[in-house]
């Protein structure tokens, strides 16, 4: 063979050895990668809907505003909740002054008791001067030193002081009573006064829910909320989307899971931004695959089988302070790489 030959056919060799020995270290290098670009950006977007029943009276926000927690979105007409609130206000308060009659009642009642008690024991006494009063003149009449109509008058008292004890007694025990009457009376008047004022409170919060407001900080979108428009409890109106809290749900295959773990770095680059790479975390790991969770997940154990490689929803979190923060939008597209070896 001539020399030429040779030499071409040995700088062919080298050529391919380079070529091989650079794609065997590339290949070496990134055997710890893995890489899908079954990847999209998701957030917890937050759907609104009305509370409760009515006109909506005005649409204070428009479509991709941004707004923060707490601010007025969506106002319905009050006008009938403001009426049933002074309506359950007005009960509240009847029932108040009933439940405060019935106590004052028996705080009489117990001063009535007392009273019964201090002529019980009036009675008691006049009842025992009677006695002995009789039991004198009994004596003085046998010696004959007083007469019989003394005797008489005295045994008259006795009685009638007697009388007059027991209808004092009897008194006491009617009060005494007149107390588990007024207690009965009372627990109900409690019952009544605890319903209104819970009725009460039902009416505000149907009253504070004819202003929608938004509960976290974020963008408006999907408003379907007109002025004038009849809605009804559960009718979605508009959803708020943070996007400020955006994360990447990356879809790996299985086999792509075996040295994956929480905490390990992934490189995460947007289609909408591909020149700005952002450095993020794997948050979590699904705890079953894609198909599990979707509408009709498959059944394997009937009919012919197919093996099919399934995905796994991963959780990467991107940082707070990176250049895309707020730019990202929940379903954009996105390729991540993660990086097995770097453990948390």
């Amino acid at each position: 063979m001539p020399p030429p030959i040779k030499k071409r056919i040995a700088a062919v060799a080298l050529v391919l050895l380079s070529i091989l020995a650079v794609s065997v270290g590339m290949w070496w290098s990134q055997r710890h990668i893995q890489g899908t670009d079954d990847a999209y950006a998701a957030s917890d977007i937050t759907a609104l809907a009305a509370k409760v029943a009515g006109y909506i009276e005005s649409v204070e926000v428009s479509d991709n505003q941004s707004v923060k927690k707490g601010d007025v979105l969506i106002r319905l007409e009050s006008r009938d909740y403001e009426a049933k609130r002074d309506q359950a206000q007005a009960m509240a308060q009847a029932r108040r002054q009933s439940l405060s009659q019935i106590e004052a009642r028996l705080r009489l009642q117990d001063a009535q008791i007392r009273a019964a008690g201090a002529d019980v024991n009036a009675a008691a006494a006049d009842t025992e001067r009677a006695r002995g009063d009789f039991e004198r003149a009994q004596k003085l009449v046998k010696n004959e030193f007083a007469s019989r109509q003394k005797l008489d008058q005295t045994q008259a008292d006795s009685q009638r002081t007697a009388a007059q004890l027991s209808r004092a007694k009897a008194g006491v025990e009617a009060a005494r009573r007149q107390v588990g009457v007024l207690d009965a009376e009372l627990a109900q008047a409690r019952a009544l006064a605890e319903e209104a004022e819970a009725l009460l409170e039902l009416a505000q919060i149907d009253l504070e829910n004819t202003v929608i407001r938004a509960p976290v900080d974020g963008v408006v979108g999907n408003r379907s909320a007109q002025a004038g428009e009849y809605v009804r409890p559960g009718t979605q109106l508009l959803v708020v989307v943070p996007l400020d809290k955006v994360w990447i749900e990356a879809n790996f295959k299985e086999t792509q899971l075996t040295h994956m773990k929480p905490g390990q770095k992934a490189t995460v680059k947007i289609d909408a931004f591909p020149d700005q790479p952002l450095e993020g975390r794997i948050e979590s790991m699904a705890p079953a695959s894609g198909a599990k969770f979707s509408l009709l997940p498959p059944e394997n154990a009937t009919g012919n089988f197919t093996k099919v490689v399934q995905r796994v929803p991963v959780r990467i979190a991107l940082p707070a302070d990176s250049p895309l923060a707020g730019r990202i939008m929940p379903g954009l597209s996105a390729v991540v790489k993660v990086d097995t070896t770097s453990l948390p």
